[in-house]
């Protein structure tokens, strides 16, 4: 009601400015503004149910929107592709990790892959970048990575999952690397799976 009573205020003090010479063309904007003020604050007075809210009880608008974005923001999960392509039968399979993304994407991630620099070798018998594995698995090229021949993927896709706060789809335990990463040997931040009777479980599920 702060603000009907404010511009009421306002228009009251343009009506008495309109008796000053040169003024009474205010009349036309501060008489409607006036008369509809007035009917806000008599509203707000008499309207059945009005309760009085408690300050300490509203919620900071900044909080209201963190809430909102928050609704929209990526989940993104980390796929350790050369480990998780493995899954079925031992055997390096494109069909196989596809499959996993599916699951992943139907739970509401955003999955990143990251795949050692021999993965296109095993699949199709030659090199393959970014953009060719994304084609493979239906996904843009800066969801996929391929690292450079020569690096261990399992650095990078620690780093990966540790700057987007993501948890990482793999059975490697990453165990050469939890003096920089600690976080692996926390419960739940890798995510496990596998295939029983053909059907994909995963330990998020």
């Amino acid at each position: 009601m702060r603000w009907p009573a404010i511009l009421f205020v306002l228009s009251v003090l343009a009506l008495a400015g309109t008796i000053l010479p040169g003024y009474s063309d205010l009349v036309l904007l501060a008489g409607p503004s006036a008369l509809a003020s007035l009917f806000l604050i008599i509203l707000a007075f008499f309207r059945p149910g009005r309760t009085r809210v408690d300050p300490a009880a509203r919620v900071p608008a900044r909080s209201v929107f963190r809430h909102l974005f928050a609704r929209f923001r990526p989940q993104h999960i980390i796929v350790d592709g050369s480990n998780v392509m493995h899954w079925k039968d031992g055997v390096a399979d494109i069909t196989t990790l596809r499959i996993v993304l599916d699951r992943l994407t139907q739970l509401g991630f955003t999955p990143g892959v990251i795949f050692d620099a021999n993965a296109g070798y095993k699949i199709n018998g030659n090199y393959q970048h970014d953009g060719a594995m994304g084609r493979l698995l239906g996904l843009p090229a800066d969801q996929v990575m391929v690292v450079a021949k020569g690096n261990p993927a399992d650095p990078t896709i620690l780093a990966a999952a540790r700057d987007l706060g993501a948890r990482v789809v793999s059975n490697d335990r990453f165990r050469q690397w939890t003096k920089g990463h600690p976080e692996v040997a926390k419960p739940g931040h890798l995510v496990r799976g596998g295939f029983r009777n053909g059907e994909l479980w995963l330990d998020l599920d």
